[in-house]
């Protein structure tokens, strides 16, 4: 039987939504959709469904929402008031709802209902017809247009919080700019360590980052982030704020996106099977991690896969979400014991939600 795998950072409403993907479908039933479209960067070239979720026995994500608010001078995509935000990350809650409603998702809110997902996975000889796990987050904050959406997301099921995505935002600042949080987002952390939402450090540019760990003393990961000492650039981590994470007993998922397993890789040049970007390279980041906290108990999978990017961005050996299942014994030529593999698959991420969930 295959590993259960926990992959902690898939765009699935945005996909459903802004994507117009029906995930319910096979991969090729979307890829076919999709064709002559050229919209969107990876048309026709998605990896995500439910059902392929199913056939690798990616049986639990985190599963994001996500709307960005713009400012006039920010040239990013993005939203043009906070409100507009959140009516758009209130769709993706729609969405997911409509998936639980269904049947073919499950909200994962505390530790009993983890517990019990866990054990359904574990003892079902057949994953076909299982819902899949997701607990919610939230990829930028700027969608809280005050600071009462924080509570009201809560009783939603929002469950982690990364303060910033792209550029700088309302409380805090993200990849490629720089600034700290500021009273707003000071705030916003003040009121996440209330309701004991996990704060994804994902994104942070280096001095927002390191203010949050001085301010927030609740539970922190890195939903998706690789390595700058690998791939240099401010999006990635630098074995520094690795190592302030692995302190505060964080998890670090690693992102499947092509340009952050490799450097040099040139959007729309540069394909997979010019460079040879493969699972090979998730792993030197995954390794990079456990050599840095001397174990294996903090590296982990936040694949972002279909986060904004398909196949022609992937390691060249992904086809779909199901190739996770090549992880392990990539892991294992490498030297990694069963117990290694198991923790790096899913067992360091039910680990911190228990911890934090107490």
């Amino acid at each position: 039987m295959q590993p259960f795998i926990f992959d902690a950072h898939l765009d699935l409403s945005m996909n459903a939504l802004e994507w117009n993907r029906d995930l319910t479908k096979s991969i090729q039933a979307i890829r076919d959709r999709e064709k002559g479209l050229t919209d969107k960067p990876d048309r026709g070239n998605g990896t995500v469904s439910l059902p392929e979720m199913r056939k690798g026995r990616i049986g639990l994500c985190v599963a994001t929402q996500i709307g960005r608010y713009v400012g006039l001078d920010n040239p990013l995509p993005g939203w043009h008031s906070q409100e507009q935000a959140w009516a758009q990350t209130q769709g993706q809650l729609a969405w997911y709802q409509a998936m639980e409603a269904r049947g073919e998702m499950k909200q994962i809110t505390n530790a009993a209902e983890l517990t019990a997902h866990l054990q359904r996975w574990e003892n079902a000889g057949d994953t076909s017809s299982l819902p899949v796990g997701f607990i919610l987050s939230l990829e930028g904050a700027d969608s809280f247009f005050e600071l009462g959406c924080v509570e009201k997301a809560y009783a939603a099921g929002l469950r982690a919080i990364g303060p910033a995505h792209y550029g700088p935002g309302v409380y805090a600042y993200g990849t490629d700019s720089s600034g700290g949080l500021g009273t707003k987002g000071r705030a916003l952390l003040k009121e996440m360590e209330r309701l004991g939402i996990i704060l994804d450090a994902t994104h942070l540019c280096d001095e927002s980052f390191f203010e949050a760990m001085n301010h927030f003393s609740g539970p922190v990961w890195a939903s998706h982030h690789n390595s700058r000492a690998l791939v240099p650039h401010n999006r990635q981590f630098s074995d520094e704020q690795f190592s302030l994470l692995i302190q505060r007993g964080a998890v670090i998922g690693t992102a499947f996106d092509a340009w952050m397993l490799i450097p040099g890789w040139e959007r729309g040049v540069s394909t997979p099977e010019k460079t040879g970007v493969s699972l090979q390279h998730v792993a030197d980041h995954i390794d990079r991690i456990c050599q840095l906290a001397g174990n294996s108990l903090h590296a982990a999978i936040g694949s972002d896969l279909d986060g904004a990017f398909g196949t022609e961005q992937c390691p060249g050996d992904v086809n779909t979400i199901a190739d996770l299942q090549k992880l392990p014994a990539i892991l294992q030529q490498r030297g990694y014991s069963p117990k290694d593999i198991e923790n790096i698959l899913y067992g360091n991420w039910i680990r911190f939600l228990l911890d934090a969930w107490k």
